[in-house]
This record gives structure tokens, C-alpha cells and sequence, in this order.
């Protein structure tokens, strides 16, 4: 039975690959001597070590992901409260800027919360840590009250 060409593509593809991850961990390699050093540190072996670093690495892109998956699925009111309260705004201070009350900047946590399967908005700016949204909220919010530019004013 022959292969099909498909396959075959896929097996050419996992080859260059895998020759390719050979290159960048060689021992004499930047990459390679840091496993070493990490290894020795830890008096573990390199391969355990390059496995659990890969495997992290692995998670926390999936992780990414899921999570601007979740945030293209919230309604555009959502992503504002949301790059909002992640610039550590209070309700008020979000209902003020948007011109809405604070029990609306509530419900719309609420349902963003619920969206991300979080509990609270510490959560939320945990996970989104690593997403810069003041440049986000210059774009897309007209916010007279707070200055997201100048971040020790919102905090304060």
C-alpha cells in the first residue's frame, strides 16, 4: 500500500522539525548551554528539563490562546470594562468613563467573568497580565477622567 501525498507532507515537515531542534540544542549552542547550566542546577537531566520547559511553554501558549479566544467572544461594552478594570479602575471610575452606571459595570463584569470562568477582576487581570491595554483603551475609549497614559493616576 503506497502512502498518500499527505503523509508524506506531514512526515517531511516533522522531519525538518526535529533537525532543526537538533541545531538550536546543541550542547555547544546558546540554548544547549543553558540547559546545562539549569540542569546542573537542579541536578536533573537535560532532557527532563528541556521537557518540562517545552511542555510549559506548550501550556502557557494554549493558555494565550483560550484567552483571546475568550476575549473576541465578549461584546465590545465587555472589552472596554474589561481593558478598564485590567488598568485597575474601580466600578465608578469605569462607569464614569463609559457613561454608564456602576451597577451596569457590574453586570457587564459579571458576565466577563463568567465568560472567562474567573471569580473576580484580580483573577481576570492575572490571567490578561502579560496584555498591554492602554494603548487598547486610547484606541477605542474616549475616557475624560482618567489618563491611562500616566499609569500611577489610575492606580491612585
Amino acid at each position: 500500500m503506497k502512502p498518500r501525498p499527505a503523509l508524506w507532507a506531514y512526515l517531511r515537515r516533522a522531519l525538518r522539525s526535529l533537525i532543526f531542534a537538533s541545531r538550536i540544542m546543541r550542547p555547544e549552542g546558546e540554548i544547549g548551554r543553558a540547559l546545562q547550566d539549569l540542569a546542573r542546577r537542579e541536578m536533573r537531566p537535560e532532557d527532563e528539563i528541556a521537557t518540562d520547559l517545552l511542555a510549559n511553554a506548550i501550556a502557557r501558549h494554549q493558555a494565550a490562546q483560550d484567552n483571546l479566544l475568550r476575549w473576541h467572544a465578549l461584546t465590545p461594552r465587555e472589552q472596554e470594562v474589561s481593558a478598564l478594570a485590567c488598568l485597575n479602575l474601580t466600578n465608578v471610575q469605569i462607569a464614569n468613563c463609559l457613561m454608564i452606571s456602576p451597577e451596569t459595570v457590574k453586570t457587564h463584569v459579571r458576565n466577563v467573568l463568567a465568560k472567562f470562568n474567573l471569580r473576580s477582576k484580580g483573577e481576570l487581570r492575572q490571567i490578561l497580565g502579560d496584555w498591554d491595554f492602554s494603548a487598547w483603551v486610547e484606541a477605542n475609549i474616549t475616557c475624560k477622567e482618567v489618563d491611562v497614559s500616566k499609569p500611577e493616576e489610575i492606580i491612585s
